[in-house]
Order: structure tokens, then C-alpha cells, then sequence
């Protein structure tokens, strides 16, 4: 089946099966020009348990079709590709949870929605890039431990008054872009406003012009007078920038900036995943009950604005 005919008949089953097509911003160009919607996985997941659709397909990685189903546990998720993993999601267990709680006990955990069921299941809230520094400065807590990137606990460090127990993990992605590329292409675009994703190193953080989420970097975009951007996140947030802004040019901060687990989808996994319902994530009803209300709490304390 050819390119455009699989899209078309994934849209049939769509509407067919009741279903609901989401694609994380990092998805292929191709996923995201038939989705239903787009964004990063906390509104992905918030709208999804929104929805009547009776199935959710979540083009993404395994966490976000699991919050999915942490917030919608009466529906069906699927996840097309059983193999969308995320490094740094696995980067931090729930045995290493237990020993942080009792290594600092008297600190809350925060953790960053990129992280398993059952890690979130041991949080008392979690977390995205979007509104990290307002949930750590409104736990009541006077010390937190923040799992599991401590990139973006580096950056929300700089902004709260408390003590912070970082674990270290990492988006392999982001992780590997350095200063020293910032500054060449800095040099060669001198009107071109550098915004970064938060997941970045601390030293590449520090030379941004506005760091935020994969949304915000679209609305930043969106809305700025400038003309040209360096972008520093994952190439997928492409399809995105040039559909809302055409007339604006978008320069990648790194080469080959590429997360193999977000293009590990592709269109004939979405499409055998409605016609087999493969993969469908299954949790423990323990694990969705405990899961839920971090990811609840999240929702109801990040009311208020981001703070930079």
C-alpha cells in the first residue's frame, strides 16, 4: 500500500472503530499530518481522557500510552510500535524509588512524567517540562527529589528555593548537544533566537533565549517577531514549526538530532494496530489507582502560569 492510500484507509478505521489518533510532536511527518491531534504527552494525555473515542492510539513512546491509560483506564490504548521505548524512562525503577523515600524521608517525590507506571505510582506528583518549576515551588515540601532527568532538574533548580535530591538520568537525545555547536551556529545566524527544550545540558540551557516544551517552543515561534529560529529539540517539532509558520525559517541546533525510539512508528504500525489492536497497554488496577493521582494532583497544581 502506498503512502498516501495507507494514510487514508488508517483515517477509515479511525472513524470506523471510534478511535482517537494522537501524535506526540515528535512523531514522523507523515503520522502527524493525519492525527487527530498533536502535541507534547501532557496534553495529549489530559485530552485523551477527555474524549468519547472508545480506542486511543498513541503515536508516541511506551510512558505516554501509559499515562493515557493511567487517565482513561476504562478505555483501550494502544501504542503501534511495542518496541517506542524511552531511555530515560527507563533509567529509574521502582526499587530505586523505595530507596530514595527512605534515604530522605521526610522529601517529597516529584517526578517527571517521563517515567514508567510504576515509578509514577511511587510519586506524590509528577511533573512536565511546562510546569516543573511551579510544581516543585508548590509542593509544601522543603526538599524534593526530582527523578529522572537532571537536566530539567538542573533548570528548575536555578528557579525554587528548596533542597533537590537529582537523580541522574537523561534524554540520550538532548544530552548530546553541546555549547560549542550553539555558539558556531549562533555566529552564523546572529538574528536568529536560540529556544531549547529544557532536557538540554545545563550549558546549553544557559545560552538560550527562551527554554521551554516542545509547545511552548511552537507558540514562541509562533508569536515572536524574528524570523528565524535555532531550535533545540527533536527534529519531529519540524512539521509542526512550517505547518504554523511557513514564511519562517527553523535551524536545528545539532545534527542528526533524532530520537530513534520516536520514529520507531511508522504508518503500517498504526494501521495494524487498528486492525489487531496491537499493542494495547495492560497495567495492574493497583498500579493505574496509584499512578492517577500524581498525575492528578499535577493537573490541579499547575493551574498557574510557568515562571522563567
Amino acid at each position: 500500500m502506498e503512502y498516501r492510500e495507507l494514510q487514508n484507509r488508517i483515517r477509515e478505521l479511525v472513524k470506523e472503530k471510534n478511535a482517537l489518533l494522537l501524535a506526540h510532536n515528535y512523531q514522523r511527518a507523515e503520522i502527524q499530518e493525519i492525527a487527530d491531534l498533536t502535541g507534547d504527552s501532557y496534553e495529549l494525555s489530559v485530552k485523551a481522557s477527555k474524549t468519547e473515542a472508545a480506542i486511543i492510539v498513541f503515536c508516541g513512546v511506551r510512558f505516554m500510552a501509559e499515562s493515557a491509560k493511567i487517565l482513561s483506564p476504562g478505555k483501550t490504548v494502544l501504542l503501534p510500535n511495542a518496541h517506542a521505548g524511552c531511555p530515560m524512562a527507563d533509567m529509574i525503577t521502582a526499587p530505586q524509588v523505595e530507596a530514595l523515600r527512605a534515604q530522605y524521608p521526610d522529601a517529597a517525590v516529584v517526578s517527571y512524567v517521563n517515567t514508567n507506571a510504576e515509578v509514577k505510582a511511587l510519586s506524590d506528583v509528577c511533573c512536565t517540562s511546562s510546569n516543573a518549576v511551579n510544581i516543585v515551588r508548590a509542593v509544601p515540601a522543603k526538599k524534593v527529589i526530582f527523578i529522572p532527568d537532571k537536566n530539567l532538574g538542573s533548570y528548575v533548580k536555578t528557579f525554587v528555593d528548596k533542597e533537590m535530591i537529582i537523580w541522574d538520568g537523561y534524554c540520550p537525545t538532548h544530552h548530546h548537544v553541546y555549547p560549542e555547536e550553539i555558539k558556531r551556529l549562533r555566529e552564523h545566524y546572529p538574528d536568529a533566537p536560540f529556544v531549547c527544550h529544557p532536557e538540554c545540558r545545563p550549558d546549553v540551557v544557559a545560552l538560550a533565549d527562551r527554554v521551554t516544551s516542545t509547545s511552548g517552543i511552537i507558540r514562541f515561534t509562533r508569536e515572536d517577531a524574528h524570523r528565524r529560529f535555532i531550535v533545540g529539540t527533536e527534529e519531529g517539532i519540524l512539521y509542526q514549526l512550517r505547518k504554523n509558520t511557513p514564511d519562517k525559517e527553523f535551524i536545528l541546533a545539532s545534527h542528526g538530532f533524532i530520537c530513534p525510539n520516536m520514529k520507531r512508528t511508522r504508518l503500517e504500525d498504526i494501521l495494524l494496530a487498528l486492525e489487531k489492536r496491537q499493542e494495547e497497554i495492560q497495567l495492574p488496577p493497583a498500579i493505574i489507582e496509584k499512578a492517577r493521582l500524581p498525575l492528578e494532583r499535577m493537573i490541579e497544581m499547575s493551574a498557574a502560569p510557568l515562571s522563567r
